[in-house]
């Protein structure tokens, strides 16, 4: 009686999702329809190979039932029975694998298997193609992307050809992957730099974890890099400005009668407005852009402290100490600087190193300090300030620099403004009684609508 079988091939194919494997691969459909593969059985299995070579274009060697046992006698097979044939590969159980579904030749629907890897030691047609088991998570590469880029690592060393294998090979898993007891989260990354280049870390992902990872494995290419993406962590965490938050906590932990002291401090940016700042030491603190509308900051220490393009709106400052001080474009409008006990607010600026020059040097000295800008620098900065409206009777701005200022409206009773620098500063409307302007830098400067009568032993120019 003529018998009817169907033949199948056990072939290398690339997986659709770049996971490329020895698979297996068949044609599938809901109403199977396999007419031109179902071939009459002749008489000796080297015509069947024969003809299964024709039918489906391959090198038939090997021939399997469905249940994976080699057949070596035609009288061994049965009428419709489904084989497969190979090219040599051993034969793969497709029950212990998942085949997704796409669209094959005439739109029939082609399932490809992405589990199956390559054994080693058996030859394929494509060797290049290899599955790496990383902490039970299979990752699909090439020989050439773990050997090119680096070559002395421990994974080109471990997939190297025997005959220049510096490491011996892993075990493997059933399906054919190097087993390798690594963390798969970390390895991700790693694996894909070798394969362009590039350091792509997600956002949830430790670089301190695939630094570790890196060294494992031995890329000191990507070791250097984390390594440098390590420190500016670390430095960039070491540098964070502190918050208002932390201000706060610092604050209720403290007795109110303990000094507290804030020099360095990175305050940038901080929201500090209305908060009790009293006596607190800011000396070289950075308060840029800070917000201390409303705060209280009375004989506070700023001494060179960088209060630049910070908002002061109506904070008290009695009796603070601002020497060198950086203020420029700060909003000071409304503050109190008037100490009903006397205590003057003071930013006067250091002149006692021009005494240490002989006479001859002191004109030469100065005039270099003009030419470069750095005279009026030895006291505050208020340069484009604005503090209309403060008062500031009695204060102490010796030296300071306030060019374009807007000091409208101020009370500057007894302020002390000797050798400051007020070109192009607003001062109308404000109250100069008894102030000392002598030395100041008066070019451009508004006195409109003075309180006051200005004499002339005030200012001299």
């Amino acid at each position: 009686m003529e018998k009817n079988i169907t033949i199948l091939h056990i072939s290398n194919i690339i997986s659709l999702l770049m996971l490329t494997k020895y698979l297996i691969s068949y044609e599938y459909n809901e109403e199977p329809n396999l007419k031109d593969k179902t071939v009459e059985l002749p008489d000796s299995l080297e015509k069947l190979l024969a003809t299964a070579s024709t039918k489906l274009n391959v090198e038939a060697k090997l021939l399997f039932t469905a249940q994976g046992g080699e057949i070596d006698d035609i009288n061994l097979i049965r009428d419709d029975e489904l084989l497969y044939i190979s090219s040599g590969e051993p034969y793969i159980d497709q029950r212990q694998i998942s085949l997704p579904r796409t669209l094959g030749r005439r739109g029939a629907p082609l399932r490809q298997e992405l589990e199956i890897a390559t054994v080693p030691g058996t030859t394929f047609t494509n060797p290049d193609w290899l599955l790496l088991n990383v902490g039970g998570k299979h990752f699909a590469t090439t020989r050439s992307t773990l050997t090119t880029k680096e070559p002395n690592s421990m994974l080109a060393c471990m997939i190297a050809s025997e005959d220049s294998a510096l490491l011996c090979p892993s075990s493997i898993d059933n399906h054919g992957a190097f087993l390798i007891d690594r963390s798969p989260v970390y390895f991700e990354p790693i694996l894909n730099y070798l394969r362009h280049g590039q350091l792509i870390l997600d956002k949830n992902t430790s670089v301190r974890g695939v630094l570790e990872e890196a060294r494992f494995f031995g890329i000191e290419s990507l070791v250097k890099i984390l390594e440098n993406k390590v420190e500016d962590e670390q430095e960039s965490s070491d540098c964070a400005p502190l918050t208002r938050r932390d201000v706060i906590n610092t604050l209720i932990a403290t007795s109110w009668s303990a000094e507290l002291r804030f020099q360095g401090v990175n305050l940038a940016h901080a929201d500090l407005s209305r908060l009790d700042l009293r006596y607190i030491n800011f000396k070289y603190a950075n308060l840029h852009r800070a917000k201390l509308s409303g705060a209280n900051l009375s004989y506070c220490c700023l001494e060179r402290t960088d209060l630049s393009h910070s908002n002061l709106e109506g904070a008290i400052l009695l009796g603070v100490k601002m020497l060198r001080a950086n203020l420029e474009g700060a909003n000071l409008r409304s503050c109190n600087m008037e100490d009903p006990a006397g205590n003057r607010a003071n930013m006067e600026g250091k002149l006692w190193i021009l005494f240490l020059l002989t006479l001859s040097l002191l004109k030469t000295f100065l005039l270099f300090l003009m030419k470069s800008n750095n005279f009026y620098s030895l006291g505050v900065t208020l340069k484009g300030a604005n503090l209309e409206g403060s008062r500031m009777a009695g204060v102490n701005l010796r030296v300071a620099t306030l060019k374009n200022a807007n000091l409208q409206n101020c009370d500057l009773r007894g302020a002390v403004l000797a050798g400051a620098d007020l070109e192009n500063c607003d001062l109308s409307g404000s109250d100069l009684h008894e102030a000392n302007l002598r030395g100041a830098n008066l070019k451009d400067t508004a006195f409109e609508y003075m309180l006051t009568p200005l004499h002339m032993a005030q200012a001299i120019r």
